[in-house]
């Protein structure tokens, strides 16, 4: 059995309004994502956080700039082909 991978990033923060009281947002969130998908033949996986460091350019070594660390979150799904 062979399968194909897709990742969709999401963000790593959900706005939500203050009315909200059930904590269930990003549960909400998730779910609206992984029915879209789902939807469209893709199963869902799991949800991965993928770090990733950049490093300053040329002029910002020079300025003293430092590397960012910046954490995104993605959906992995997989359709068999």
């Amino acid at each position: 059995m062979k399968f194909t991978y897709k990742m969709v990033q999401i963000p790593p923060n959900i706005v939500v309004s203050n009315k909200s009281k059930t904590g269930q947002d990003a549960a909400d969130y998730l779910e609206s994502v992984v029915n879209e998908w789902a939807g469209k033949g893709w199963e869902f996986m799991r949800v991965d956080e993928i770090g990733v460091v950049s490093q300053p350019g040329c002029l910002g070594g020079l300025i003293g700039q430092k590397e960012t660390h910046i954490v995104y979150y993605v959906i992995t799904f997989r359709k068999e082909t």
